[in-house]
């Protein structure tokens, strides 16, 4: 499948035999550190639903261009000569960008380098999972500026706990890799030369599981965090009747257990 190029958004695909198509999703903004403007972030939108009907897709990795940061915000010029009117237009873009990745049908890996600030940091809270380098910052400054943390930033409480969310949002301080991983804001860090590395250690084991599998879980661990218990639980059982659709439950699990019964039971001629 051919790659796209948007304004400032590179999509590129990597084919694997058997185990189906990564995407790989570049925000190419790097004079003013990735930082989300409109005209961006209309792009990132149709995009992103372009991406998201890929049956084939498996898994997309987000990453920001030029090593000094993944994303560094919204755009600080734009929101400076926003009013009453245009304010409410930009911050709903802003959460329609960040939940393109959070509702793609598949697992998003933010691959972050550098700065994941405010709408950044927002960006990477709706990926999935979050692997950085060790050279990463990461902060909501929003109310240094004059104007509160919204939209997903609601989803930092669910990562890092109410009082270390509270922290961030009322503070505006910025913290380093070692603490985000303390904190759980990221799974992994490691040193650059390594962070690949780091991400396709998450990849490869979704690109063993299965296809359909993968696509339900995702669809459901948004359920969990969207709706009440019993609900949740509801879809749920729906979700494994549905994954009887196919033939991946006996064909996965009926590999898994000859492979059980092989190390119960090895071939005495061998």
């Amino acid at each position: 499948m051919p790659g796209m190029s948007t304004n400032r958004l590179r999509v590129e695909y990597e084919e694997r035999a058997e185990c189906g198509r990564i995407a790989r999703l570049t925000i190419d903004n790097p004079l003013k550190l990735n930082s989300l403007n409109s005209a961006l972030m209309e792009d990132i939108v149709a995009t992103m639903a372009v991406v998201a009907g890929d049956p084939d897709l498996r898994v997309a990795v987000l990453s920001g261009a030029g090593g000094r940061a993944f994303v560094g915000g919204a755009d600080i010029a734009e929101i400076a000569a926003l009013d009453h009117t245009r304010a409410r237009r930009f911050i709903t873009l802003v959460h329609h960008c960040c939940a393109a990745f959070r509702h793609l049908p598949v697992p998003v890996i933010a691959r972050i380098d550098g700065y994941a600030l405010g709408a950044g940091l927002e960006l990477a809270a709706a990926c999935d999972l979050r692997v950085a380098s060790d050279r990463s910052h990461f902060g909501m400054p929003e109310v240094a500026i004059g104007i509160p943390s919204v939209v997903e930033a609601a989803l930092l409480a669910g990562l890092i706990g109410q009082g270390r969310a509270r922290r961030l949002l009322l503070t505006g301080e910025t913290i380093d890799a070692a603490t985000a991983l303390d904190w759980g804001l990221v799974d992994t860090v490691a040193p650059l030369e390594a962070l690949d590395d780091a991400v396709g250690e998450l990849v490869l084991p979704i690109l063993a599981a299965g296809r359909r599998a993968v696509r339900l879980q995702k669809s459901l661990i948004l359920d969990w965090e969207e709706l009440p218990a019993e609900q949740a639980i509801a879809c749920s059982i729906d979700a494994f009747v549905s994954a009887f659709d196919s033939d991946e439950p006996a064909r996965m699990a009926g590999a898994a257990l000859a492979r059980l019964r092989a190390r119960r039971n090895p071939d005495p001629a061998r």
